[in-house]
């Protein structure tokens, strides 16, 4: 195979002798955690792999990742390369795939975007839909899982095709090179102490939760959607701000932190339930700890889920979104 062309930074030293396969070792490092997770990933040693590391580190002149004993962690110049070694990864490829296309080679392809942390419903139902889709066009299907913001970065910068994402209620404007099908509104739920007096009546005002300490995110998991919360919540209390919390995969750990919180404490999920959905977590006695879910009154916190997509994609591909989009019953 022939070695990837060289990335040259301009007329200065810094970048020159840059080969895609150092981007590609660096993300993986970056996505794994540890060189050792990496290094299988990729086929190839760990000490291969954290040479050519060091190698990369030398050739842009500043440390990428702090190494550490439970992993690495990346330091402010390596998220940035992080983020733009994405980009011409996918780019490069998608390049490739178009080539091949034009060529009579291949099948096309269809980049989407899950984010993390969706309802399972709507994932399940979104996916299903486009793998049928998909299926029938003989279309290849390449999932990425990865956060999306609410300008949909990773589709206007040709990163993704498509994406299944989170628009704050009343946001009506994305870009002009974005097209949009509304799936559903959803609306979160507030955990609150069984002491409280919103745990008799099931509902909490948005100025009686803004109130409390609440524990919502990390924002990057959705923020959009923490930043409108956010900006929503502060209207009742300027100096508001959410606490991350301490278990960000498990929703009952944060519970029972919250729980014995000092000082009252809500825990407020993503969007998770249709609006006017059934409150299950309640018909199910889930209350870890004596934390109780409540609706918030007037669901001031809802969000739309939206399949969005490029508007210069072909348009079989568009048309295999639209149709997908458009057979979702949730």
């Amino acid at each position: 195979m022939p070695p990837d062309p060289e990335i040259d930074a301009g007329p200065g030293t810094a970048g020159r002798g840059i080969e895609l396969r150092h981007l590609r070792y660096f993300v993986a490092v970056a996505d794994s955690g540890t060189f050792t997770q990496a290094a299988d990933r990729i086929f190839i040693a760990q000490p291969t792999l954290s040479q050519q590391i060091r190698r990369l580190e030398e050739m842009i002149g500043t440390p990428l990742l702090q190494r550490r004993r439970e992993g690495v962690r990346l330091t402010t110049a390596g998220t940035v390369l992080l983020e733009e070694s994405r980009t011409v990864l996918s780019l490069v490829d998608h390049g490739l795939t178009r080539t091949r296309q034009a060529a009579g080679l291949g099948r096309p392809r269809l980049r989407v975007v899950v984010p993390p942390g969706l309802p399972e419903s709507l994932a399940v139902a979104t996916a299903s839909r486009l793998r049928s889709a998909a299926a029938a066009a003989d279309v290849d299907l390449t999932w990425l899982e990865a956060p999306l913001d609410t300008e949909f970065s990773l589709i206007r910068q040709r990163r993704a095709d498509a994406g299944l994402g989170w628009i704050a209620t009343g946001d009506d404007a994305l870009p002009a090179s974005l097209d949009l099908m509304r799936l559903g509104e959803f609306e979160p739920r507030a955990w609150v102490p069984s002491a409280h007096p919103a745990a008799a009546c099931q509902v909490i005002g948005l100025d009686e939760l803004a109130s409390m300490e609440v524990i919502h995110g990390p924002r990057g998991l959705r923020p959009g959607i923490y930043d409108a919360w956010r900006t929503a919540m502060r209207a009742t209390r300027p100096r508001f701000d959410f606490t991350d919390p301490p278990f960000r995969q498990s929703l009952p750990m944060t519970l029972s932190f919250a729980a014995s919180a000092s000082q009252p404490t809500a825990v407020l999920t993503g969007p998770q339930c249709p609006v006017g959905a059934p409150n299950t977590a309640r018909d199910d006695q889930t209350e870890p700890n004596g934390m109780v879910p409540v609706r918030i009154e007037r669901s001031p916190l809802d969000a739309t889920a939206g399949l969005v997509w490029s508007a210069d994609l072909p348009r079989p591909l568009q048309q295999i979104l639209f149709d997908a989009a458009d057979g979702i019953v949730l």
